[in-house]
């Protein structure tokens, strides 16, 4: 349970890195820091839609369209931002054909990149490392 917490907190965190730094680098991306209950809004519900639409891609990628197997972060983080921006209350706005296509790839980078390397800090050597212990 504890480790299953940490993994979210740690996803959260850099799902907000991602959304930032699409922010600072990305034309036509724009995070409304008026009221920040929608930046938490905007990464809560990026990372709900994230997790749901991920399996959902994988499952119709499988069935349908196997070669974009590959391609199923980018598009469930294309799908998430879509969510995020339809949503007044989130405070994210894209408003430019380019921002469509760079802030889910900033934005899956980052996550992915630094999602893998703290999960492989926080999570998996103190896991590997309690375990050895046990021995």
């Amino acid at each position: 349970m504890k480790t299953r917490l940490l993994r979210v907190l740690v996803y959260l965190a850099f799902a907000a890195a991602g959304l930032i730094l699409a922010d600072l680098f990305v034309g036509g991306f724009r995070i409304s820091w008026l009221n920040w209950w929608g930046f938490l809004v905007a990464i809560v519900v990026f990372a709900v839609v994230q997790s749901i639409a991920t399996p959902v891609a994988i499952r119709v990628a499988r069935r349908h369209a196997p070669l974009l197997l590959g391609g199923i972060g980018i598009i469930a983080t294309f799908v998430s931002l879509l969510v995020v921006a339809v949503l007044p209350s989130a405070g994210v706005r894209i408003t430019t054909v380019g921002a469509w296509f760079l802030a889910p790839l900033v934005v899956w980078i980052v996550s992915a990149i630094a999602t893998w390397a703290l999960t492989v800090v926080l999570i998996d050597r103190p896991a590997r490392a309690l375990s050895a212990r046990k021995r």
